[in-house]
């Protein structure tokens, strides 16, 4: 029988400890999502991942504010975040410096999330889109890769939180798969 673990038993950093810590080689792009609860919840998967940074772009809002707070549960303390106004200037920008930018989007010659090989020593910045309209066609096309989670039922899309968290959980295990 299992018994369920107390907070105080799950040896979390705290938010200084967190700030220390080896981050992994992932950044987390925002491409206008308009959703304050999955703006927070992204911060939360962000936070249990040791992730870089996230870059809030366009209309996506930014701490402080009560719908973020509420679901990032203190996540916007310790994650590493920027405002930016134009997301595609941003991806320009990430990609002079070396880094891998993915979208993670529903279009022609995606690839399949269980097929996407990464190479550990490589930072992948990952876009994720409105709710809506995805991420936009100008970062799709400026992407290195776009990435599609495999469906199989009668919806279109997932959440732009679950999606993150899929793909972040995907990326990440990967990336340490070899260490």
């Amino acid at each position: 029988m299992s018994r369920k673990l107390e907070n105080s038993e799950l040896d979390r950093l705290d938010v200084t400890g967190f700030k220390e810590a080896k981050k992994s080689p992932i950044i987390i792009i925002l491409d206008n999502v308009r959703s304050l609860n999955n703006i927070g919840s992204v911060f939360r998967t962000a936070d249990a991942f040791l992730i870089q940074k996230i870059y809030l772009c366009g209309i996506t809002a930014t701490p402080p504010h009560k719908d973020i707070r509420k679901t990032a549960l203190g996540a916007t303390e310790s994650v590493d975040w920027e405002y930016r106004k134009d997301t595609l200037e941003l991806v320009e920008e990430l990609k002079e410096k070396g880094i891998q930018i993915v979208s993670v989007e529903q279009a022609e010659n995606a690839v399949m999330l269980n097929d996407f090989q990464i190479n550990s020593e490589t930072t992948i910045a990952l876009v994720f889109g409105n709710e809506v309209k995805g991420v936009s066609q100008e970062v799709v096309t400026a992407s290195d890769t776009v990435l599609e989670i495999p469906q199989f039922g009668t919806k279109h899309s997932l959440n732009i939180s679950v999606s993150t968290g899929i793909v972040v959980w995907d990326v990440w295990s990967k990336q340490n798969a070899e260490k």
